[in-house]
């Protein structure tokens, strides 16, 4: 096949727009029947990435392959064509999955020391049925406990291309930054700091377990609660980052 660089980068233009998921560049090179290399196609992607510079999409690339997207500051406008209401996440659910981000491979056992509750088997089957968490492999442990780690999914719908681009934060400092807490503090103030957190704020179901205190109110990760904040199952959500390093 003879193809000039210009028209090369109109094929891969196409498919990027037409494709339902991000597209891995064996993918793209699958477009060209491996006829361009590896560099040449992130070559033709950078240009592409300016062509398409200053307008209400961007090309990005994710933890599973490349795509166009919205940009973050037009996406209240386009959030009016869908008026449904959003799916949210309790605040379990999403301390959770914050636990596994950023201290994968982990045990329910480990996020069970971590937050001072026992965690659901309903809180650890909506995290994997939205596609954010799975087991990959097992403890050599007493009942080899499953390992549980975030999805390229979770990366994606972050927009982010790896878990080094997560914010740096200690779990260790978030917990005696709870603790230290003013019982006056309001979950707005405790999380001036963080990323928006979108939860629905409920009583926790779970009850207290290894915690010295079963009356303690203070979660190991304050979030922000505004009533707007949700996260559509059908689009970018703002995910937990308890950033308080």
């Amino acid at each position: 096949m003879s193809m000039n660089t210009q028209d090369a980068k109109r094929v891969l233009e196409t498919a990027l727009i037409c494709a339902s998921q991000p597209l891995p560049l064996r993918e793209m090179r699958s477009l060209f029947a491996d006829a361009l290399g590896a560099d040449t196609l992130r070559a033709l992607l950078d240009e592409l990435t300016r062509d398409w510079d200053g307008r209400g999409v961007e090309l990005v690339a994710l933890a599973s392959g490349w795509r166009f997207q919205s940009r973050p500051e037009l996406r209240e406008y386009l959030d009016r064509l869908n008026p449904e209401k959003p799916q949210r996440y309790s605040r379990a659910v999403m301390e959770t999955l914050a636990i596994i981000a950023y201290r994968q491979p982990v045990t329910r056992g480990d996020i069970e020391d971590i937050r001072g509750v026992v965690v659901s088997s309903q809180i650890v089957k909506q995290l994997e049925d939205r596609g954010w968490i799975d087991v990959i492999g097992h403890r050599e442990a007493p009942g080899r406990p499953g390992l549980y780690a975030t999805t390229k999914a979770f990366l994606d719908d972050l927009g982010l291309a790896s878990l080094e681009q997560l914010p740096t934060i200690e779990i260790g400092a978030a917990l005696a930054k709870a603790e230290d807490r003013p019982a006056a503090a309001t979950d707005d103030e405790a999380a001036s700091a963080q990323l928006s957190l979108p939860v629905e704020p409920e009583p926790e179901p779970e009850a207290a377990s290894a915690a010295p205190d079963a009356s303690a109110s203070a979660s190991p990760f304050p979030v922000e609660t505004p009533a707007e904040t949700a996260v559509p199952a059908d689009s970018t959500p703002s995910l937990p980052h308890p950033d308080l390093a």
